[in-house]
């Protein structure tokens, strides 16, 4: 290794530990299904709280102890020293969670729980049941709380109070003193349900208190685990005394819910003695002196060294300095090139949206959005929202303040021609179609090189996550529904709309389900529309795995492609579709036999006349 490759490391090193002025002055790690990981005197249980076994119950937990109108607190047994008596600023401090909310009754859920910090020893309030969360007196919860009860909480709140942001049901927030939230997130409709984890970090010098809620898996977010972020600035050293309690608290009212600590980690950041940069400096020369070879010692005191040495120094900055005017020039000429391009293009893409709009807007129902409102809906498109993806773009889950209602936003990938055209098809076609097993098309956007589809959300997901999922089981009559509400859709499509539309597209990937498990055909960027009686389209870029073997022959597709693709997809993961007789036309024949019994509303007598197949 050479004399510069050897001053590296220990010049890196320096910096690190130079610039690294803080210490963890508490710290502690509760996994409470182990019990060499805790002591159960460290922690103080109020009201119906108590430890079972392997985790906390912060509410009672059987209608014998009182389930309803239930409160209670675990807080860390010791103070914890918020602030720094040398700055007098709050010390930064991170702590992570895994905890359960069980809900025994979808229509009849609350109240919800928080982490909190509040005054020490922690004392919790009279009549904080219900939406107070265990956290304040109710009827003062929503005025500014002071003296005893002042409070700092993230909270997991599961009930619509009057109170609470956007109608929705489930909401991460940030409480100051107050229950009425001075941050919050809305979250999907009872997904506040089952196990999750979440962090909360608070960073002393910018008094910026962040928390983020990750989700176990849900068939409603279609296979994904997504996060939740929620970011305050709160100056802790000024709402919070000295010394604080840490700790959790939850509540019931006449709703009712489990709420369940599992494990607790807990970490204060207090800072350390600084060094300055004189000292800094100082001590990566000293150091750098020791390691340099004897030849390039800085101590050399040579006049003519010096001279030269100072020559040396001044040609390489000159030639720097050269160099850089060059970079700088090209730099300015590469963007302005890019500029002009760019212009060209904008001024195409503005044309174009404007036809594309004249000619959508010829449809009723679906309307523009804009660029804005669906960017604030996903979070700016955060990974964390992201439902799926696929060749031609991502699926994101969104909140529409202006109507409500959550929704699924498509993104068409950037550049991508075969998603433009995709795009089109998808909103001139769908946009007419009106049937209750087809997915609704909300709204559309194209603005500059962004083009968006914005869906009804399908609490359930796709029926792919439930076939391919060991861990959801499908029942008959559940399955029944989805093929009588797939078999409509399609009698729909090729006999009862005004032209024909040919799918070409179906599997289970593309049929999507509603809360009661109805199956809602999606995703029609590859349909094509022909009058009754034609032959087919020309097929491109379809599932291979689906898709009728004649189409590869003929290179065509048209209403009997989309009945095979029905067999294949009704056949998909079922006992039949591993038997040898469970040839292509057994699943063409398939299709058609469902599709017949659809049509003369036969639908009881399909149990009879299907035998050895199940989904």
């Amino acid at each position: 290794m050479s004399a510069r490759r050897r001053l590296a490391l220990p010049l890196i090193s320096i910096l690190l530990v130079a610039g690294h002025g803080a210490r963890a002055s508490l710290s502690f790690d509760f996994d409470f299904s182990n019990a060499s990981t805790f002591i159960l005197t460290d922690l103080k249980t109020e009201g119906d709280a108590a430890f079972h076994g392997s985790l906390f119950d912060l509410t009672a937990n059987s209608y014998s102890a009182g389930i309803t109108f239930s409160v209670g607190r675990v807080a860390y047994a010791h103070p914890v020293q918020l602030r720094d008596n040398a700055t007098g600023k709050a010390n930064s401090f991170t702590t992570a969670f895994s905890f359960a909310i069980s809900v025994t009754d979808a229509n009849n859920k609350g109240d919800g729980m928080a982490f909190f910090l509040g005054n020490y020893p922690s004392a919790l309030p009279p009549n904080s049941q219900g939406g107070a969360l265990g956290l304040c007196t109710a009827g003062f919860c929503a005025n500014k709380t002071a003296g005893a009860e002042r409070f700092v909480a993230v909270e997991f709140d599961t009930f619509n109070n009057t109170w609470d942001p956007n109608m929705t049901y489930d909401h991460l927030g940030i409480d100051v003193n107050s229950i009425v939230s001075v941050s919050n997130v809305s979250l999907p409709s009872f997904s506040l349900n089952g196990n999750m984890s979440a962090r909360v970090d608070y960073n002393g010098t910018t008094g910026v208190l962040n928390a983020e809620l990750q989700f176990g898996p849900r068939p409603m977010f279609y296979g994904a685990t997504p996060t939740y972020n929620v970011t305050a600035k709160v100056d802790l050293a000024s709402v919070l005394p000295e010394q604080v309690a840490i700790g959790f608290s939850a509540a019931t009212g006449s709703s009712i819910e489990l709420h369940q600590l599992l494990s607790w980690s807990f970490s204060l950041i207090t800072p350390g003695n600084s060094s300055t940069t004189s000292t800094v400096a100082a001590n990566i020369l000293l150091h750098v002196r020791h390691k340099l070879p004897r030849s390039c010692s800085l101590g050399a005191s040579a006049s003519s060294s010096s001279r030269t040495g100072l020559k040396v120094a001044l040609g390489i900055t000159s030639a720097v300095s050269l160099l850089l005017c060059i970079a700088i020039l090209g730099l300015l000429r590469a963007l302005r090139r890019q500029h002009l391009a760019f212009g060209e293009i904008q001024l195409e893409s503005e044309a174009r949206s404007k036809l594309m709009d004249e000619e959508f807007e010829k449809g009723s129902g679906p309307k523009r959005f804009d660029y804005g409102q669906l960017a604030a809906a996903t979070r700016d498109f955060s990974d964390e929202e992201k439902l799926g993806e696929g060749g031609f773009g991502a699926v994101y889950r969104g909140f529409l303040k202006e109507l409500g209602l959550h929704a699924a936003i498509k993104r068409v990938s950037r550049g991508s021609v075969q998603g433009r055209k995709e795009y089109t098809s998808e909103v001139k076609i769908i946009s007419r179609l009106r049937h209750r097993n087809l997915v609704q098309l909300m709204g559309w956007c194209h603005e500059g090189r962004e083009l968006l589809l914005v869906y009804e959300l399908m609490p359930n997901g796709s029926l792919d996550a439930h076939l391919y999922n060991p861990n959801v089981l499908l029942t008959w009559p559940v399955r029944f529904k989805i093929v009588l509400g797939l078999g409509s859709a399609l009698l729909y499509l090729h006999q009862e709309w005004e032209q024909c539309v040919v799918h070409r597209d179906i599997k289970p990937s593309n049929i999507m389900l509603d809360a009661s498990f109805a199956a809602k055909l999606g995703d029609f960027g590859l349909a094509r529309l022909s009058d009754h009686g034609l032959g087919g389209s020309h097929t491109t870029n379809l599932a291979v795995g689906y898709l009728d073997p004649a189409c590869v022959v003929t290179g065509r597709a048209g209403p009997e492609s989309d009945v095979y693709s029905f067999g294949a997809s009704c056949s998909s993961r079922s006992p039949a579709a591993s038997r040898p007789w469970c040839s292509d036309v057994y699943k063409f024949r398939l299709g058609q036999h469902l599709l017949m019994h659809i049509i003369v509303d036969s639908c009881s007598r399909v149990g009879v006349r299907w035998p050895n197949v199940a989904l």
